[in-house]
Parts: structure tokens; C-alpha cells; sequence
């Protein structure tokens, strides 16, 4: 079933429009962006479909390319370095394979060097709180609200999944009191570390600047903020990352194990970072097959009642 087909009949039960004009895009702060900066212009996106200089942070709907979608909603953040995104490779194409799950997709497009943090906390909360809030709308359940990232997203996502009642993560918009919690997490080969041999450096500065404050260092070295009220969590990471060291995902696991939080971790020898969705790197290419029986696994697979 094609991406429009699946709309028109979403549409039909009253859930959500059909795109007419191609994939519904929300705008996340329609009452106003945070610290707004009109003067830098709009978001951009090149040839290769990454997406930079990020001043309208937005979420694009992607609906489950079935009849009756099973009611559970990832939220997608794309990684770059918090300098870029790739939305097409890690966000669209997540989408659409999540689509052939029974998945309703959002692809988040976040705020990130420009603004600096905490504006990526900000944005991926007001995301969960968004889809939450507008479950019914959706067709999918407030209780099976997922993030995924990739690389630096696969921070943005963390930071979900640890941060989610933290004061920097609230406006004072109404929707702050939506719960940000996310119900699930799906890291791949994330930015965790933000000091000692593991950090991603080039992901650090243009999230904190050149000389950070070590409270915010701290603050966004996410594995230390991991509590026993952190969500269930996939990992996959390769050896082969030579950007983004694999111990960043063993960090987060430990730390995941050690507050009894259900995790789950693929370590692939094979693909390098920022691998995607490649066929050709071994067994890490069946990462997807990985990731869907975990979802099965924790019903998030099976149909809404």
C-alpha cells in the first residue's frame, strides 16, 4: 500500500488527513518557538535530503501503511552531529519501515547548534507531549508513545527517556502538562558520553559550545541520569564505529542494568557509523529483524483494542 493510499484510508475513519499535498507536517510551537531566531530564515534541506539551520522545529506524519494500524507511535529523531540532520536516511526511511509494522511515524526536526541546549530537550518533549496529547487524532495509544535517534538523535532521544520531567524541558505552555515520558526508547549508535574517552566531540561542542559548563557536561552525560523511571530500551552499536566509540551504548546499558530497567543491546562487528538501513555489513544489516522482534516482544506490535 502506498504512503498516500495509507492516508486516504486513515482519513476515512477520521483519524487523520489525507495528504493531498504529501506528508503531514505539525509545527511543534505554533504559539511561538522558544528564543526564536527569524533572522537566520527558514530550515534548509540539500540534495541529499539533510536538513540544517533548523529554526521551525517540526513533526512529519508518516501513517501505518495498513488497514488498522496497531495504535504504537515512534517519534523519530535523525542524527548529524547536532549540526545536521539526515533526515532522509535516518528518518524517512525509518519511517517507512516502521510504517510496514503497523507504526504511525513522526520524523522529528529539531532545533540544534544554532539554538544550543537546552533546546533539543525541549523540542523532543514538546514532541512527545504533542503526539500524546493528540493520540485519538493519530489513531495510536497515549500509552505506546515511542522515541527513536540515531547518533546525535539517538541523544536527543536519550535525553527523552531521562530528562523527561526536568525543568528545562517546560515553556509554561499548557501542554507542559502532558506527561513527556516516552513509553519506549530505540538507540542507534547514540551519542551518550559527553566527557572521557568515548564522547563524540564534534556532537559536544555544538551542543554546549566550546568551553561547556561542567554542570550542563554533567547534566547531558545521559547515562548518569538514568533512573529506575527510565523506559524500556533497545540499543544496537557496531565495533566498526570509528565516530561514535561502541562503548557509548555499553555505558548506557550498564547504567540501564544497574537501575533495572528492561534493556536489550546488539553489538555488530560489521557496518560503520551512520550505517542506517545498508544491506551488505553482515549481520548487522538484520538489525531491523532485531528491532522487530523486540517490539513484538513487548506487545507494542500487537493491534489496539
Amino acid at each position: 500500500m502506498t504512503q498516500l493510499a495509507a492516508g486516504v484510508i486513515l482519513a476515512a475513519a477520521g483519524t487523520l488527513p489525507a495528504f493531498a499535498a504529501g506528508p503531514l507536517v505539525l509545527p511543534l510551537w505554533p504559539e511561538g518557538v522558544p528564543a526564536a531566531k527569524p533572522e537566520l530564515g527558514p530550515n534548509r534541506v540539500d540534495d541529499d535530503g539533510r536538513t540544517t539551520n533548523i529554526t521551525e522545529p517540526a513533526l512529519t506524519v508518516y501513517p501505518a501503511a495498513v488497514d488498522r494500524p496497531n495504535g504504537t507511535a515512534v517519534i523519530i529523531a535523525p542524527g548529524g552531529g547536532y549540526v545536521r540532520q539526515s533526515t532522509r536516511r535516518e528518518g524517512e526511511q525509518y519511517a517507512h519501515w516502521l510504517s510496514t509494522l503497523g507504526i504511525t511515524s513522526f520524523v522529528l526536526t529539531y532545533r540544534q547548534q544554532e539554538f544550543g541546549h537546552p533546546a533539543p530537550l525541549q523540542d523532543v518533549l514538546r514532541a512527545v507531549r504533542l503526539v500524546r496529547s493528540q493520540a485519538a487524532r493519530f489513531g495510536v495509544r497515549p500509552d505506546r508513545v515511542g522515541v527513536m535517534g540515531s547518533s546525535a538523535g539517538g541523544h536527543v532521544a536519550a535525553t527523552a527517556g531521562t530528562l523527561f520531567d526536568h525543568p528545562l524541558g517546560r515553556t509554561g505552555a499548557e501542554l507542559d502538562k502532558v506527561s513527556a515520558r516516552p513509553d519506549f526508547l530505540m538507540l542507534m549508535y547514540p551519542v551518550i558520553a559527553m566527557e572521557g574517552a568515548a564522547v563524540h566531540a564534534g556532537s559536544r561542542k555544538a551542543l554546549l559550545g566550546a568551553s561547556p559548563k561542567p554542570a550542563d557536561v554533567e547534566l547531558m552525560s545521559v547515562d548518569r541520569q538514568v533512573t529506575a523511571q527510565t523506559p524500556p530500551t533497545l540499543l544496537i552499536h557496531t565495533q566498526a564505529d570509528q565516530a561514535v566509540p561502541v562503548e557509548n551504548s555499553i555505558l548506557f546499558y550498564q547504567a540501564l542494568t544497574r537501575h533495572k530497567v528492561p534493556a536489550e543491546m546488539y553489538l555488530f562487528e560489521q557496518g560503520a557509523h551512520g550505517m542506517g538501513m545498508r544491506d551488505g555489513l553482515g549481520t548487522a544489516s538484520y538489525w531491523p529483524r532485531r528491532a522487530e522482534e523486540w517490539l513484538k516482544a513487548r506487545g507494542l506490535l500487537d493491534k489496539s483494542k
